[in-house]
């Protein structure tokens, strides 16, 4: 067993930092009962050390408390598709040019609603994101980022038009679900197509973990930390297991 907790200032002292948003005004009023809520929560030695109005009835504040919560780290497991090392962008494309012999096609894009273009761009856009270049780059892949805002039957008529292999879908905004059934929409459509074995699905997002994606009938789930290698040695392995 690895028994770990948090710290602060020294090691296993517990000590952690939170902030949250409460229906109040601010003010020594506010303190006290943002103090009062944290120590309800199971915290010790509570202290607000901020605070600040945000409209009208609303305020923010942080605060520092104790906890006497551990984990034990060694059983801990990852919410990950796969704890194999992912291959590099000349790895994969040489793994393209080896294992299946010709371009591999992916189409990707924002979909329902949903106006964040920052995790698809990172996953598709040629620069890509944190010196991961995205699929745009690969010389092996046709990628295709249609960006947001697209509903989930114009996103699977174009992927039928440029015959993919992939479908990759982004869904930032979670509010109330909606990213959950935006994506379950897009399994019923294909399923309702006959179509769905005909592509590989991937989805991503910051709330997206590789469990929800499965239950929800996608191949894989890409949450916070995935780059665009990590998605693309997904897709060619799962294409050349296919073949």
């Amino acid at each position: 067993m690895n028994i770990v907790r948090p710290y602060g200032d020294t090691l296993d002292d517990g000590k952690v930092q939170l902030s949250f948003t409460l229906p109040i005004p601010d003010g020594a009023k506010g303190r006290e009962a943002a103090r009062q809520l944290v120590l309800k929560w199971g915290f010790k030695d509570c202290d607000v050390v901020h605070s600040a109005p945000l409209s009208a009835g609303f305020s923010f504040y942080v605060a520092y408390g104790k906890t006497e919560s551990s984990v034990d780290y060694d059983s801990c497991v990852a919410d990950e598709h796969s704890a194999e090392a992912s291959m590099s962008m000349d790895e994969v494309n040489e793994f393209i040019r080896r294992e299946l012999g010709r371009k591999v096609v992916v189409v990707g894009a924002c979909t329902g609603f949903d106006a964040h273009t920052v995790g698809i761009d990172a996953i598709m856009n040629m620069k890509g994101y944190n010196h991961h270049y995205g699929l745009e780059r690969y010389p092996e892949m046709e990628a295709y980022n249609l960006g947001a805002q697209v509903p989930n039957e114009k996103l699977i008529e174009f992927a039928d038009k440029v015959k993919a292999d992939a479908i990759l879908v982004s869904q930032v905004v979670t509010q109330k679900d909606v990213h959950i059934h935006n994506l379950t929409q897009l399994i019923e459509l294909l399923e309702a197509r006959g179509e769905r074995g005909r592509y590989i699905c991937v989805a991503g997002g910051p709330r997206i973990g590789n469990k929800l994606a499965v239950e929800l009938g996608f191949d894989v789930g890409f949450g916070r930390g995935a780059y665009a290698d990590d998605v693309a040695t997904f897709i060619v392995k799962k294409l050349a297991e296919r073949n």
